[in-house]
């Protein structure tokens, strides 16, 4: 396992672990994150969504697998389960993720996982009919980043 690939173990590890304040020594103070919840979070946002979720998400379990690297480009799969607070449903994401990192540091983070997939299981039957639609993606996305302005606000 080379520098990189350590990093993001060490990363999930301490995600498994809920310590928060490991995952977020993980980032550079110009890192981003986007995923199809959360678009172009910077350094500061990604660090207080990490607090945000593993405070929230009670139940919350990750497992994590095929970390390589690529060059500066590290991938790996992770799978997180838990209960989404606003519906009260049983959710399994299976995320494929994207880092690069620069000086031992995650510099840009990107998820990817099926929208579709997971509304369907976060939302029920509005996931079901709409989850396929640019209307609901953007209106989760809005929430998500109402919640986390809101965390950001008390912290």
């Amino acid at each position: 396992m080379n520098a990189n690939e350590a990093l993001i173990s060490k990363f999930y590890t301490a995600f498994q672990n809920k310590d928060v304040s490991t995952m977020q020594e993980c980032y550079s103070d110009q890192a981003t994150f986007s995923d199809a919840a959360f678009v172009d979070l910077n350094a500061k946002q990604v660090r207080a969504m990490w607090a945000m979720l593993i405070k929230g998400g009670k139940d919350m379990r990750v497992e994590f697998s095929n970390v390589r690297a690529e060059g500066e480009v590290v991938k790996a799969h992770w799978d997180a389960y838990y209960t989404f607070s606003a519906t009260g449903r049983k959710v399994l994401n299976q995320i494929d993720a994207s880092f690069i990192i620069e000086n031992g540091k995650i510099v840009k983070h990107t998820d990817h996982f099926d929208f579709y997939t997971w509304s369907k299981q976060a939302l029920g039957l509005s996931g079901l009919l709409l989850g396929w639609t640019s209307f609901l993606k953007n209106k989760v996305r809005k929430q998500a980043s109402a919640k986390l302005a809101a965390y950001m606000a008390k912290e």
